[in-house]
């Protein structure tokens, strides 16, 4: 349901206060259902990123449930690879507080950068990535929406953000996700399981080292995010047309930019069309920390340098 005159309507001015002890600083962006907003916070004195409907699709009860929902999954986890939420409102408007990362995100990043990540940040990002993921399955979500624009790196630190169509494992309709990012048994509808994130993280980690997507399409379609496609009786629809993962396989690594074979292999072995033939997200961690320089333990330095005094 849609608001009549809504879809014009602009966003919160800078100085509106949506809730009390929040204060707009500005308009950051609209997605397709969401406002998301620069805002000054009155209690902990500094600023935080707020997400609200937009005005032309509050009337429809599963956005309000599904940000609502994200809110308190970000307030309750706590991950250093996971952005935190403050605060869920529900009325008059359901509304979502978080943190103000500093950074900017990997997509960003990338579009940035002259040259593409050295293979050591590659699998750097790809540890961290398998960390947050690791602590959401361990809490029963799966992510499903892995992508570059919704990872923030500040310094070699990650943070994956963006639990809006995170859900339990098990069944789901067709296309849940963004559409160059989905695992083939997303981009089909049916039982997902945390393989579906192994490829969000492989796809990814795909970008970032070879500065293209295996599955692009041009145009803003390519960064839209769904909630997915159901029948009237709320089943999963059939197998929609036009998703290239279900008609061919990913691009060697190899065949796009010379990395290490191992890490080349870790990054390929994700984008298996078979989800159980995918590595898990313990083995992918496994592999890629073990392209990692040593680091020296605590206290070593101090100990090499006494003994050559």
């Amino acid at each position: 349901m849609n608001v009549p005159g809504a879809r014009t309507a602009p966003p919160l001015a800078p100085g509106t206060t949506p809730v009390p002890g929040y204060r707009v600083l500005a308009h950051l962006t609209r997605t397709g259902w969401l406002d998301v907003y620069d805002v000054w916070s009155e209690e902990r004195a500094c600023r935080c990123v707020l997400k609200a409907v937009r005005p032309d699709r509050r009337g429809e009860q599963r956005l309000r449930e599904r940000l609502l929902r994200e809110g308190r999954w970000l307030r309750e986890f706590t991950h250093p690879h996971l952005v935190r939420a403050y605060e869920t409102v529900e009325s008059p408007e359901p509304l979502v507080v978080l943190e103000t990362l500093t950074g900017e995100t990997l997509s960003h990043l990338l579009d940035r950068l002259r040259r593409r990540p050295a293979a050591a940040d590659v699998a750097l990002l790809g540890v961290q990535l398998c960390s947050a993921v690791h602590y959401l399955h361990g809490r029963g979500v799966l992510h499903l929406d892995l992508k570059p624009s919704n990872v923030v790196v500040d310094c070699g630190h990650t943070k994956v953000l963006d639990l809006s169509v995170a859900r339990p494992p098990g069944p789901a309709p067709a296309g849940l996700g963004t559409f160059c990012y989905l695992a083939p048994e997303q981009a089909r509808g049916g039982p997902l399981t945390t393989a579906a994130d192994v490829w969000g993280i492989g796809i990814t980690l795909f970008e970032a080292a070879c500065g293209v997507l295996p599955f692009g399409r041009s145009g803003p379609a390519a960064e839209e995010t769904c909630d997915g496609q159901e029948s009237d009786d709320g089943t999963p629809a059939g197998p929609p047309a036009g998703y290239p993962q279900l008609e061919r396989g990913a691009p060697p690594v190899a065949s796009l930019r010379r990395l290490p074979a191992a890490l080349a292999a870790a990054v390929d072995s994700c984008l298996r069309a078979d989800a159980p033939s995918r590595p898990t997200v313990a083995e992918l961690a496994a592999a890629l920390e073990a392209m990692l320089p040593v680091q020296p333990r605590p206290g070593a330095r101090r100990a090499a340098h006494a003994a050559r005094v």
